[in-house]
């Protein structure tokens, strides 16, 4: 595995991505993004089949996640500057365009990205997380979305939020996996980097940057896009999995999951099949 050091900016200070690389080099790409509370790892248990297709993969630990020290203005975490940040691991490589699969929060990043540059994006694979119209209007109009959506309050408290979720050998930020299937090494893997307050720091801070107008700026996706969902996903509920379509204009497919909100983890086959399918 390759990893590369992707230098980036912001008000004036330096910081890096590290990114994963592999699979051909000369093959097309595709952009794996993680959301929380994981990490460009996420994606090993896809590596083999991606690579099988032909493609060459590149997983970044996203802004915040990465080695330290990382970006501490809240606004630093604003969609612009992530999706500047995507962009960024494609020019590196000199790909002109991916396949975009995103899960959670890296979902988030991938809409953006494929309404905002829909020449950059070959296909778009989501994972969990539907287009942020759907989800926002899950959340204004939908009585399950709001009470799955409710931890948010907590995670946009600066200093509330470190000290809960990491009291108690972080107790509370290990039950987020809860209901899944992942074992307590894998777990453990994801959540190392952020046993801090300042490893914690970034992740969260795509919760304060993120409100309501952040989310509505996003336009319409008109790239070829598989949302995949899981019916016991315990952040997404199913209103804002069957609005999603109502937010794309391209050829779309949605695939429904008995599962929990940990796709990757638990279906890496689906999302091989899902990003052959745009291929």
């Amino acid at each position: 595995m390759s990893r590369r050091h992707l230098r980036r900016e912001h008000a004036g200070a330096e910081f890096e991505l590290l990114v994963r690389d592999e699979g051909p080099p000369d093959g097309p790409v595709a952009l794996l993004l993680h959301g929380f509370p994981q990490h460009g790892g996420l994606w090993q248990g896809c590596l083999p089949g991606l690579h099988e297709l032909g493609l060459r993969t590149l997983a970044p630990d996203q802004r915040g996640y990465s080695p330290q020290p990382q970006p501490r203005d809240v606004e630093a975490y604003r969609l612009g500057p992530l999706v500047a940040d995507a962009l960024a691991v494609l020019d590196d490589v000199g790909a002109q365009r991916a396949v975009v699969v995103g899960h959670d929060w890296g979902a988030l990043v991938g809409w953006a990205l494929a309404a905002h540059h829909p020449e950059r994006v070959r296909g778009l694979v989501a994972l969990s997380v539907p287009h942020p119209h759907a989800f926002g209007r899950a959340i204004r109009e939908d009585a399950e979305q709001q009470q799955l959506s409710d931890y948010f309050g907590l995670l946009r408290k600066e200093g509330t939020a470190e000290r809960v979720l990491l009291g108690d050998d972080a107790a509370a930020l290990r039950r987020f996996f809860e209901g899944g299937s992942l074992t307590a090494d894998a777990v453990q893997d994801y959540l190392a980097p952020m046993l801090s307050e300042d490893g914690l720091r970034g992740p969260l801070s795509w919760y304060r940057a993120m409100a309501g107008p952040e989310l509505a700026a996003v336009p319409r996706i008109s790239v070829p896009t598989v949302y995949v969902s899981a019916e016991h996903d315990l952040g997404v509920g199913r209103a804002a999995a069957q609005w999603c379509a109502d937010y794309v204009d391209g050829p779309y497919r949605r695939v429904d999951l008995s599962g929990t909100h940990w796709i990757v983890d638990e279906e890496p086959d689906v999302v091989v099949r899902a990003v052959a399918s745009l291929l």
